[in-house]
């Protein structure tokens, strides 16, 4: 019987040897260097009338073994994915062009992976006296979300950033079709409340102006009243 017991223990222990293994951290988010945020960028190599070279840096991020460069074009909608090994790539791009961009963090030893802020920037090119703002970002409501407007009211929100500084309003374009009528002009702040029936599902977009004259347009979001 005592052998039994001693061999027992025995098997425990060699069990307890190993231990538990450790999971693999996942990597965190990248802080953005360059291009900087809500501003002109007018460094790079020309490449052409139409084309430069844009040399985009961040921060490592713990654990990651790679990194995934999203790029927007804001005024197409183009988004392009560029990976690289290091924090820093160079990429080419339209000159005289808005662009948002982020930074997705990968792991090998994991699927999961970060992302980091996003970040506008102007691509200068030549004979820009002004630029124009960044298209628009919708906030609220956000795009198809369900909403219960028992007042008969929705508060829409944005946020807009311009290089130049010079924001002067904004064109609200609310309705039911999918390519929404203009509701209201000249909109001092960044919210609007506007009236709404339930069962309907609206869409809206914001057009931006800056004191020069200069527009642009945002992404065309819906949501639906209940």
């Amino acid at each position: 019987m005592r052998r039994i017991n001693i061999l027992a223990v025995f098997i425990i222990l060699l069990a307890g040897c190993g231990g538990k293994k450790s999971n693999p951290s996942p990597p965190s988010s990248a802080a953005l260097i360059f291009p900087d945020n809500n501003a002109a960028c007018i460094t790079g190599t020309v490449v052409s009338d139409a084309q430069n070279t844009v040399a985009f840096s961040w921060h490592s991020s713990a654990n990651a073994n790679s990194y995934e460069v999203d790029v927007k074009n804001l005024l197409t909608g183009e988004i392009t994915a560029h990976t690289s090994a290091q924090p820093g790539l160079t990429i080419t791009l339209a000159r005289n062009t808005p662009y948002s961009w982020y930074v997705v963090s990968k792991s090998n030893a994991v699927s999961v992976t970060a992302k980091s802020d996003t970040w506008k920037f102007y691509n200068s090119g030549p004979g820009v006296v002004s630029h124009a703002p960044f298209p628009a970002t919708l906030l609220t409501p956000t795009f198809a979300q369900n909403i219960d407007a028992s007042g008969g009211q929705v508060t829409l929100t944005w946020d807009c950033s311009d290089v130049d500084n010079d924001l002067a309003s904004y064109d609200v374009s609310l309705g039911a079709a999918a390519t929404p009528p203009l509701l209201q002009s000249a909109v001092a702040n960044k919210t609007l409340n506007v009236n709404v029936t339930s069962g309907t599902i609206y869409y809206w977009m914001i057009v931006a102006k800056d004191l020069k004259g200069n527009t642009s347009t945002s992404d065309i979001f819906q949501f639906k009243v209940n």
